[in-house]
């Protein structure tokens, strides 16, 4: 297979032009090859982190990854990632590329892929797979170079991506009537410039792969299965990282990227729907840092929006969709870390009244000269009892470092907090001249495990410290802390009208089979298992959990139990499994749901 990348090949490093030593004229940005863009220490930092997530020797790393990043260096020079929103400074699209491969194959060593393969398939197909990620994680906001930026020479001729790296001094602005999301599908007139066809040849050998990945460069990524997870996951945690927020909490977002569904609901409420600064009846305020919503409001529209347009999994609870919001960084936390401020409106005409809001970054809506005016008269927030009134506009935020991008990158890079997420054992002290990596041959058919040295040393961080790496356990305890864990993450919710997980008689219902078909939906892996023993994915899950004898039976030996839920119009029934200790998910049991009701027959207790 590598005997297509053989060749000899002439490295962006060297066939770059020759840098001038003079300062280029005021206004203009000198170009600089690979080499000088690269050199930082962070940057150098994120380059090794990537080699340690892939399973090649360093010759064959140059082939495959680092010649492709150095040409992507080279063409996105010292452009920012976005005008006004993440990494928007010079050099921060390259930040943003590396950033996000590093991350997308962090998250690519948790997976077997292609999902619901055998083994051996998984094995072959394996350095395939991590490449392809890769791959798709640097190329998705590529064509950004191509329709957001204007990029012209100092004697006013137009630069375009599709004419090489850029070789004179050069000055760029960002289209004012550029179109949001067509930088996706842009894509495609660049990614041959940074691939070669070796690497297509090699790529397209393997269907479920190859498909996956134009899925992606297509920008299509409801179509591209877990690659296109994969990369909505990893862009989440960069952008996380460069906002202040916790990267963290992006890798675990859902699987189906509800923070954009969320983002691009809000953001047709403000264009189509919303009044803004009004005097008096209106849905929400803009001021200089801050986008204040009536909170009530803005759950009520936003949940009736993504209903209509077919977007399920939506929560019923206002109080749910607030923690969402807050979740995925889209509603600012007061310093209490709630969701909800309170504030007085006051308007210029004289009108005062005091509002519960859900506070937002403009940025996240609003890019540039799109964003409207500020409204003229003033928020103010409203402080705990015993605490002073303070304007809205002061720092008041936690996390106010998020509330407005930098105009430059910040002294402090924030690469030990990323690197610390991305952490292998071993790897500070490791001397990485030394490393010694099979050839691809034989590291094809190797899988990564529990007893792999470079499996993540932070795969649990989300789980209680005293479980042990999940790969580890058995089937049914692992159901069982995923399922712990994604209540914690608040991912699955509980006592709700649809939730998986209710509370009756003081202990804990789990919903039969839609909390094993939860599970066997973010496990693909679990229906190559079942199908063994010719059961559905999720009957295979809900037997190992039975196994655990971890739930009450009947008297009759029956282990489902029925509930009804009672409505204000009409009552159902459910069927699911009572825990017989609530606190395997619980520290301290939520209170029964009103709503529900067991249901026992003459035999059972």
């Amino acid at each position: 297979m590598l005997s297509l990348f053989q060749r000899k090949r002439v490295s962006p490093t060297t066939a770059a032009a020759h840098t001038p030593s003079v300062e280029p004229p005021k206004g203009l940005t000198r170009p600089e090859s690979a080499a000088s863009l690269l050199a930082t220490p962070r940057r150098q930092k994120l380059l090794e982190h990537i080699w340690q997530r892939t399973s090649v020797s360093r010759e064959q790393f140059a082939m495959l990854y680092r010649v492709p990043l150095e040409r992507y260096a080279e063409l996105v020079q010292h452009f920012p990632a976005s005008e006004s929103h993440h990494h928007a400074y010079p050099g921060g699209m390259l930040d943003h590329g590396l950033e996000i491969v590093a991350y997308a194959l962090k998250l690519r060593q948790s997976h077997l892929l292609p999902a619901g393969a055998t083994p051996e398939a998984q094995a072959a197909q394996a350095e395939a797979w991590t490449a392809g990620v890769a791959y798709a994680a640097l190329l998705h906001d590529i064509g950004k170079v191509a329709v957001d930026l204007h990029v012209e020479y100092a004697d006013g001729t137009i630069w375009h991506p599709w004419h090489g790296p850029l070789q004179k001094s050069y000055r760029f602005r960002y289209q004012k009537a550029r179109e949001y999301r067509l930088h996706s599908a842009a894509t495609g007139l660049l990614y041959a410039r940074l691939l070669d066809a070796g690497i297509f040849d090699w790529l397209s050998g393997y269907p479920d792969l190859w498909s996956a990945l134009l899925y992606v460069l297509a920008g299509q990524y409801e179509h591209a299965g877990m690659l296109g997870e994969l990369v909505v996951q990893a862009d989440q945690a960069s952008v996380a990282q460069a906002l202040g927020g916790d990267p963290a909490k992006a890798l675990a977002a859902p699987r189906h990227a509800l923070q954009r569904k969320l983002l691009d609901g809000l953001r047709y409420l403000l264009k189509e729907e919303f009044k803004l600064n009004q005097p008096q009846a209106s849905d929400g305020w803009l001021t200089q840092d801050a986008l204040w919503l009536v909170s009530k409001t803005v759950s009520d529209k936003l949940r009736a929006h993504l209903l209509a347009q077919g977007i399920d999994g939506i929560p019923s609870s206002n109080t749910a969709v607030f923690n969402v919001l807050q979740d995925h960084g889209i509603a600012q936390p007061t310093p209490e870390g709630k969701a909800i401020w309170k504030a007085t409106v006051t308007s210029d005409v004289g009108w005062s009244h005091t509002f519960t809001l859900l506070r937002l970054v403009p940025s996240l809506i609003w890019e540039g000269e799109q964003r409207p005016p500020p409204f003229a008269g003033t928020v103010t927030v409203v402080q705990e009892e015993g605490d002073p009134t303070i304007p809205a506009s002061l720092p008041a935020v936690a996390n106010s470092a998020a509330s407005e991008p930098l105009p430059a990158q910040p002294a402090g890079d924030g690469v030990e907090a990323l690197l610390d997420l991305l952490s292998t054992p071993g790897m500070a002290s490791a001397d990485p001249s030394s490393a010694t990596k099979s050839p691809l041959p034989a590291m094809e058919g190797r899988t990564l495990g529990p007893g792999d040295p470079r499996t993540p040393a932070d795969s649990t961080a989300l789980a209680p410290t005293s479980t042990p790496v999940l790969e580890e356990m058995p089937p049914g305890e692992r159901f069982v802390a995923w399922l712990r864990r994604r209540i914690e993450e608040r991912t699955i919710i509980i006592n709700d009208a649809k939730a998986l997980v209710h509370t009756v008689v003081d202990t804990v219902y789990l919903v039969s089979p839609g909390v094993f078909q939860r599970y066997a939906q973010e496990h693909p892996t679990t229906a190559f298992l079942a199908k063994q023993e010719q059961l559905a994915d999720w009957q295979w899950v809900q037997k190992r959990f039975e196994k655990l004898q971890m739930h009450r039976k009947q008297r009759n030996g029956l282990n489902i139990w029925t509930c009804t839920v009672t409505g204000l119009r009409k009552s159902r029934r459910l069927h699911g499994y009572l825990l017989e200790d609530p606190q395997v998910l619980f520290i301290n049991t939520p209170p029964n749901n009103p709503y529900l009701s067991l249901l026992a027959d003459t035999d059972s207790v």
